[in-house]
Protein backbone atom coordinates (compact mmCIF):
# COMPACT_ATOMS: atom_id res chain seq x y z
CA UNK A 1 0.00 0.00 0.00
CA UNK A 2 1.74 3.43 -1.17
CA UNK A 3 1.22 6.12 1.33
CA UNK A 4 -1.41 8.94 1.07
CA UNK A 5 -0.84 12.17 0.39
CA UNK A 6 -1.36 14.25 3.43
CA UNK A 7 -0.70 11.88 5.61
CA UNK A 8 1.50 12.45 8.74
CA UNK A 9 2.13 8.78 10.85
CA UNK A 10 1.75 8.88 14.39
CA UNK A 11 4.47 7.01 15.80
CA UNK A 12 4.43 5.94 19.94
CA UNK A 13 8.19 5.53 20.88
CA UNK A 14 8.86 4.00 24.13
CA UNK A 15 12.34 5.31 25.22
CA UNK A 16 14.65 4.00 28.36
CA UNK A 17 14.78 6.69 30.89
CA UNK A 18 19.09 6.12 30.86
CA UNK A 19 20.16 6.55 27.58
CA UNK A 20 17.30 7.07 25.20
CA UNK A 21 15.38 9.13 26.66
CA UNK A 22 18.11 11.51 27.10
CA UNK A 23 19.36 11.35 23.37
CA UNK A 24 16.05 12.38 22.06
CA UNK A 25 16.50 15.41 25.03
CA UNK A 26 20.06 16.32 23.53
CA UNK A 27 18.27 16.57 20.04
CA UNK A 28 15.79 19.22 21.54
CA UNK A 29 17.99 21.26 23.44
CA UNK A 30 20.51 21.22 20.84
CA UNK A 31 17.43 22.17 18.00
CA UNK A 32 18.24 19.31 15.98
CA UNK A 33 15.27 18.79 13.74
CA UNK A 34 13.01 16.04 13.28
CA UNK A 35 9.74 15.21 12.48
CA UNK A 36 6.81 15.75 15.42
CA UNK A 37 5.12 12.81 14.39
CA UNK A 38 6.54 10.57 17.86
CA UNK A 39 4.97 10.73 21.49
CA UNK A 40 7.59 9.92 23.44
CA UNK A 41 6.63 7.61 26.54
CA UNK A 42 9.69 7.33 29.00
CA UNK A 43 10.46 4.05 30.71
CA UNK A 44 13.07 2.73 32.94
CA UNK A 45 13.86 0.04 30.82
CA UNK A 46 13.27 -1.30 27.20
CA UNK A 47 13.16 -4.61 28.95
CA UNK A 48 10.02 -3.26 30.60
CA UNK A 49 8.07 -2.49 27.96
CA UNK A 50 5.21 -4.97 27.72
CA UNK A 51 3.89 -6.21 24.53
CA UNK A 52 0.84 -5.73 25.17
CA UNK A 53 1.35 -2.11 25.79
CA UNK A 54 2.53 -2.27 21.92
CA UNK A 55 -0.58 -3.82 20.76
CA UNK A 56 -2.08 -1.42 22.43
CA UNK A 57 -0.92 1.51 20.80
CA UNK A 58 -1.53 0.10 17.43
CA UNK A 59 -5.02 -1.04 18.39
CA UNK A 60 -5.42 2.47 19.17
CA UNK A 61 -4.34 3.93 15.85
CA UNK A 62 -0.61 4.14 16.01
CA UNK A 63 0.86 3.92 12.88
CA UNK A 64 4.52 2.77 14.13
CA UNK A 65 5.84 2.43 17.40
CA UNK A 66 9.50 2.64 18.75
CA UNK A 67 11.13 0.62 21.30
CA UNK A 68 14.41 2.40 22.35
CA UNK A 69 17.18 1.47 24.59
CA UNK A 70 20.53 1.72 26.31
CA UNK A 71 23.57 2.72 23.42
CA UNK A 72 24.37 -1.21 23.25
CA UNK A 73 22.54 -4.46 24.03
CA UNK A 74 25.25 -5.14 26.60
CA UNK A 75 25.39 -1.53 28.14
CA UNK A 76 21.93 -1.19 29.64
CA UNK A 77 21.85 -0.26 33.15
CA UNK A 78 19.40 -3.23 34.22
CA UNK A 79 22.18 -5.47 32.67
CA UNK A 80 20.02 -7.86 30.89
CA UNK A 81 16.90 -5.57 29.73
CA UNK A 82 17.95 -4.60 25.95
CA UNK A 83 18.45 -8.42 26.23
CA UNK A 84 14.57 -9.01 27.12
CA UNK A 85 13.47 -6.10 24.81
CA UNK A 86 15.41 -7.75 21.47
CA UNK A 87 13.42 -11.18 21.90
CA UNK A 88 10.30 -9.49 23.00
CA UNK A 89 10.52 -7.52 20.00
CA UNK A 90 11.62 -9.91 17.07
CA UNK A 91 8.10 -12.37 18.53
CA UNK A 92 6.35 -9.04 18.62
CA UNK A 93 7.43 -8.66 14.77
CA UNK A 94 5.68 -11.88 13.66
CA UNK A 95 2.96 -11.44 15.74
CA UNK A 96 2.36 -8.12 14.44
CA UNK A 97 2.48 -9.72 10.59
CA UNK A 98 0.10 -12.92 11.53
CA UNK A 99 -2.22 -9.85 12.45
CA UNK A 100 -1.89 -8.11 9.48
CA UNK A 101 0.32 -5.36 9.78
CA UNK A 102 4.14 -4.78 8.41
CA UNK A 103 6.79 -5.73 10.83
CA UNK A 104 8.21 -3.01 9.68
CA UNK A 105 5.73 -0.44 11.82
CA UNK A 106 7.69 -2.07 14.92
CA UNK A 107 11.44 -0.93 15.21
CA UNK A 108 14.05 -1.54 18.03
CA UNK A 109 16.67 0.78 18.16
CA UNK A 110 19.63 1.71 20.70
CA UNK A 111 20.75 5.13 21.35
CA UNK A 112 23.17 6.50 24.07
CA UNK A 113 22.32 9.87 25.43
CA UNK A 114 25.27 11.45 23.63
CA UNK A 115 23.35 10.56 20.13
CA UNK A 116 21.02 13.41 19.70
CA UNK A 117 21.92 13.21 16.14
CA UNK A 118 21.28 9.20 15.68
CA UNK A 119 18.32 9.66 17.80
CA UNK A 120 16.57 12.40 15.11
CA UNK A 121 17.53 10.72 12.23
CA UNK A 122 15.82 7.29 13.85
CA UNK A 123 12.80 9.17 13.55
CA UNK A 124 12.98 10.78 10.07
CA UNK A 125 13.68 7.29 8.67
CA UNK A 126 11.17 6.00 10.76
CA UNK A 127 8.64 9.02 9.45
CA UNK A 128 9.17 8.10 5.66
CA UNK A 129 9.54 4.15 6.21
CA UNK A 130 5.84 4.81 8.05
CA UNK A 131 4.70 7.53 4.86
CA UNK A 132 5.57 4.81 2.71
CA UNK A 133 3.56 1.84 4.43
CA UNK A 134 0.44 4.43 4.97
CA UNK A 135 -1.79 4.61 7.50
CA UNK A 136 -2.27 1.71 9.98
CA UNK A 137 -5.27 -0.35 8.53
CA UNK A 138 -6.33 -1.44 12.00
CA UNK A 139 -7.39 2.28 13.27
CA UNK A 140 -9.56 2.14 10.33
CA UNK A 141 -10.96 -0.93 10.94
CA UNK A 142 -12.99 0.30 14.37
CA UNK A 143 -9.55 -0.84 16.10
CA UNK A 144 -9.69 -4.63 15.62
CA UNK A 145 -7.49 -6.73 14.62
CA UNK A 146 -8.35 -8.22 11.54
Amino acid sequence: MNGKKGFEPKIIGFLCNWCSYAGADLAGVSRIQYPPNIRIIRVMCSGRVDPVFILEAFKNGADGVLVAGCHLPSDCHYLSGNFKASRRIALLRRVLQDLGLEAERLRLEWVSASEGDRFASIVRDMVEQIKKLGPNPIKNNGGKLR
